[in-house]
């Protein structure tokens, strides 16, 4: 039964050859207080931490707000960058100067989800065909983070280490 399903599944993907190669392209949604909110007024307070802390903190480099969104203990799970809210303060702030904080985030965000104690954002990417690299195709950006005691605890994205 397990080979005539796997059977049946792999002759249905090749007799589709051209529906593998449309890709939808990934949108955004432009009305982020739609994206905001919910009825659990505790994921709703979760979502708008990390919303804010992403365009205050992470998009307009303002580290010194950090510590009004970060945890000290925060842990960090993409591989080139460090743990800790001192060590993630440093390690961007030799990257990125303060600029003005947007009233949303500048990021084309596809969703925000909020379940219990984690808020992940999704946001289009744009990257260059690898068959044809003067062609572009989107995908889809995950950023992950815990929430406790109202700060962020930790974060997770797709990063490859660099």
């Amino acid at each position: 039964m397990k080979q005539s399903m796997c059977g049946a599944m792999l002759a249905f993907c090749l007799g589709l050859p051209c529906l593998a190669q449309a890709q939808i392209p990934v949108q955004g949604n432009s009305n982020h207080e739609l994206l905001l909110a919910s009825p659990d007024p505790r994921a709703a307070q979760n979502k708008r931490l990390v919303y804010d802390f992403w365009r205050q903190v992470f998009e307009a480099g303002h580290m010194e707000l950090a510590e009004k969104y970060m945890a000290e203990s925060f842990i960090q799970h993409n591989p080139n960058v460090p743990t800790g809210r001192a060590a993630f303060m440093d390690f961007f702030s030799r990257f990125v100067k303060p600029k003005p904080i947007e009233p949303r985030v500048k990021g084309n965000l596809v969703a925000i989800v909020a379940e219990g104690d984690l808020v992940i954002l999704s946001f289009v990417r744009e990257a260059a065909d690898p068959k044809d690299t003067t062609k572009k195709y989107t995908t889809t950006w995950f950023d992950m983070f815990r929430i406790e005691g109202e700060k962020i605890a930790e974060h997770w994205d797709a990063a490859p280490k660099q």
